[in-house]
């Protein structure tokens, strides 16, 4: 079944210059990007997308993080978006992801891992409405 998913690829790979990588590596994995945007999250923004995780302990640092620098947000859909995108990141701490994940190319810790993608497909569809009107997908 075809699905949506969002990816944000982490200001950190932004900075290092490896978005066109990851961009590669989404695109040879057959997930199609139905639409993209480069910005830099406001601290304020980061705090409304991140809501779940207030009050844990490393939620402050994260909102430091995604607002460091510019991101980009993507849009993903393809058969199982959800799962093909989270076996391609690989797990979050880039020393237990798989070779050849991106986390495992380019993460350099838990918080400095690269990217984000939703962990289901209820998320997704919170997630992309989140950053992406009806009008600029698909």
């Amino acid at each position: 079944m075809n699905t949506r998913t969002l990816a944000i690829i982490k200001p950190d790979a932004v900075r290092a210059k490896r978005a066109g990588k990851i961009l590669s590596m989404i695109e040879e994995s057959g997930l199609t990007v139905d639409a993209a945007r480069m910005f830099r999250l406001t601290r304020e923004l980061a705090g409304e997308f991140y809501a779940v995780h207030k009050g844990k302990p490393f939620y402050e640092g994260l909102l430091d993080f995604m607002s460091s620098g510019p991101c980009i947000v993507l849009s993903l859909s393809g058969e199982d978006a959800v799962a093909r995108w989270r076996n391609l990141m690989g797990a979050t701490n880039p020393e237990a992801a798989a070779d050849g994940s991106i986390r495992k190319l380019y993460g350099t810790s838990v918080q400095f891992n690269a990217c984000h993608g939703s962990d289901a497909p209820e998320t997704a569809a919170s997630e992309t409405a989140f950053f992406f009107s009806g009008a600029e997908l698909p």
